[in-house]
């Protein structure tokens, strides 16, 4: 009983400060408050027409019935009155309703008989005559939720990722005979490959997070996806070199970042696949496919060069192989079944800044260290460029 006076002027200090924390943020609601009452101090601008925008989603196509998810991203709730396809006006059911409020969510339904591997352009209209344009590329019937679904989109998981990171992987034995200036090379070729990689990442996030509405602040969402990532990979970074392990050790940890990197990357090329198929794009998923598999296989290559003297075993080249290929079929599973262009963007960003993060390591640990660098430097600027180049040559064939 002695000690509760002296808790009390505790007390009333943490509810003082807790009062001065608040009162700024009153204050402010206050003048919030007042600046709408006054209709922006008065001066009531009206825009000079309705500012209304749609976020479509994932299309789902039956025989004979296609399906329309979208998001209504204006500032205010709109009404959708009418719906064309191919410029004829159509019949629709909307739930739950026409009236959609400000992110709002839509199912747009159209008993049509669309024929396979025809494009159709689908437009709505809202009630203030603003139109609202979506298109399939090339129609063929959307895959259900199914076992045999989830099988088809693993094996293309499987396919992009780990069979051409596993077949990279084969070079390990020819790597163990280069000298040091050959495995600099090597290492800066990884380096330029990761860089491309993450330039590629980011170009489609943002191009993804352009396709957002205003709401969702899409390079938002690509910059903390970005910097999130390159923070929390420097942070296990460092705590793994603060742990004492010997320079095999180091080198382990460091192709370990690399698959991480490469895999983070992975999941978004399986989510652009997945989500290819969601809209209705099949040829473009085959396309998407194929051209990963070609790309994918210097990945394989990148993974194992930092361990390329210490003969690792199998299950540890395996576990490295699941690490840099297995995230693909996650982003299979994701964009095929669960499509959403937020979690695109995100994920797009993720892979970008975890292959940044990685090149970054690699080039302070491995390459432009002060005994690497002054010994081999030009080898180092030739491996950067060639990566780059590989890859670019690569998506010249292939895009």
């Amino acid at each position: 009983m002695a000690t509760t006076p002296a808790l009390l002027p505790t007390a009333k200090s943490g509810l003082a400060s807790a009062a001065r924390l608040l009162l700024p943020l009153l204050l402010l609601a206050g003048v919030i408050a007042l600046f709408v009452h006054s209709k922006g101090a008065g001066l009531n601008v009206t825009p000079a027409a309705p500012i209304e925008t749609v976020q479509f989603g994932r299309t789902i196509l039956r025989p004979g019935y296609i399906e329309l998810h979208l998001r209504n991203t204006s500032p205010q709730s709109i009404t959708v009155a009418q719906v064309s396809i191919n410029e004829a006006i159509w019949p629709y059911g909307i739930s739950p309703g026409r009236t959609i409020p400000r992110l709002g969510s839509a199912v747009v339904t159209l008993d049509y008989p669309w024929v396979q591997a025809e494009a159709y352009e689908i437009t709505l209209h809202s009630g203030n005559s603003i139109a609202f344009v979506t298109s399939i590329p090339v129609a063929t019937t959307t895959a259900g939720v199914s076992a045999r679904t989830l099988w088809s989109f693993s094996l293309i998981g499987i396919y992009v990722g780990i069979v051409p990171v596993v077949l990279g992987m084969f070079w390990l034995p020819v790597l163990a005979r280069l000298g040091p200036r050959g495995m600099t090379f090597l290492m800066s070729a990884t380096v330029g490959l990761l860089l491309y990689l993450g330039i590629d990442a980011t170009t489609e996030a943002f191009e993804v997070a352009g396709e957002l509405g205003a709401p969702f602040q899409g390079a938002g969402i690509v910059g903390i996806g970005i910097v999130g990532t390159i923070l929390l990979l420097d942070a296990v970074s460092r705590h793994q070199m603060s742990a004492g392990r010997s320079e095999a050790g180091q080198r382990m940890s460091l192709a370990m970042m690399i698959a991480v990197g490469i895999g983070l990357h992975n999941l978004g090329e399986g989510l652009a696949i997945g989500a290819a198929y969601a809209v209705g794009a099949a040829a473009l998923g085959t396309f998407l496919v194929i051209g990963f598999i070609i790309q994918n296989i210097t990945e394989g290559l990148g993974i194992v060069v930092p361990i390329s003297r210490d003969r690792p075993a199998l299950r540890t080249l395996a576990l490295l192989a699941l690490i840099g290929g297995g995230p693909a079929i996650a982003g299979a599973w994701i964009g095929g079944l669960l499509y959403s262009q937020p979690l695109s963007a995100l994920f797009l960003a993720i892979g970008a800044g975890a292959v940044f993060q990685v090149a970054y390591q690699i080039g302070k640990q491995m390459i432009w260290n002060a005994a690497a660098q002054s010994q081999r430097p030009w080898a180092a600027f030739v491996g950067v460029l060639a990566g780059m180049l590989i890859l670019y040559l690569t998506g010249v064939v292939i895009k």
